[in-house]
């Protein structure tokens, strides 16, 4: 073999090698491209998980900017509590709700009727705290426009009867109709002396949208185990499976003694 040919066939090898090596180098990479994209993916859905977990029970806090402004009344820590009954009883019960919450429609529907009766002896005052937890877990903004609604009627003095006919008038809890500000200003209709344009205004302004937010934090902040939260002097009485409306009232009459 000629040296010209030797020369030809080094120079062809020298060449593929060096092709090799440049194929070796393009798949390194794009496999290092493909694997840092992969985290950037992983990466980002723990994000929105972690953004959708933080967020769950929470309000999205749109329409809510505003000074807070706290319904007439109002007192306890922030004036953050809705009193009703007189402020000589010597029992008071504690409520955390949620208009939205059909678990606590159903306590409202149980004992509404035991707490009138024990607030209106002068036996119980009642510190209603109102939360948005279902606007936060299934989206919407009924549940502050029926809290926003609920401190306009306590502007009133017309907190009770307003708050009763929201419970007994609650959507399905995927429904949210108590965002319509018509829907909460035709239920106020179904209280004597609650069609006012004062009342009209609050409700359409979100005068008390703010203070709602705070008080929905102060629940989440609370570590409750969630809506309703009811308790007779400081303890969970909801939490209790043997509770009834008459061993409450017996309760109440006891610590009254």
């Amino acid at each position: 073999m000629s040296e010209k040919n030797r020369e030809g066939k080094r120079t062809a090898r020298q060449k593929l090698a060096a092709e090799r090596e440049k194929q070796k180098s393009k798949d390194k990479r794009r496999r290092a491209l493909i694997v840092g994209a992969s985290v950037v993916c992983v990466l980002g859905l723990a994000a929105v998980i972690g953004v959708v977990a933080a967020n769950a029970g929470k309000d999205d806090g749109s329409e809510s900017a505003g000074p807070v402004v706290a319904p007439s009344g109002a007192q306890g820590k922030d004036s953050l509590a809705i009193p009703v009954g007189k402020e000589s009883a010597r029992s008071t019960l504690t409520i955390w709700e949620d208009f939205r919450c059909p678990a606590c429609k159903g306590f409202e529907l149980a004992y509404r009727d035991t707490i009138h009766e024990l607030t209106e002896a002068g036996q119980l005052k009642v510190e209603y705290h109102l939360a948005t937890i279902i606007d936060g877990n299934m989206g919407g903004t009924g549940s502050r426009k029926a809290a926003n609604a609920a401190a306009c009627a306590q502007d009133a003095g017309k907190f009770t009867p307003y708050h009763d006919v929201l419970f007994a008038n609650q959507p399905a809890e995927s429904d949210d109709a108590f965002a319509d500000e018509d829907k909460l200003l035709d239920l106020g209709r179904k209280v004597d002396g609650l069609d006012t344009p004062l009342f009209q205004e609050c409700v359409e302004n979100g005068t008390h949208n703010s203070w709602v937010e705070k008080s929905n934090k102060a629940f989440l902040d609370g570590d409750f185990g969630g809506t309703p939260t009811v308790l007779l002097n400081g303890k969970n009485v909801y939490q209790d499976r043997s509770m009834t409306p008459e061993k409450l009232k017996q309760m109440v009459r006891d610590a009254d003694k």
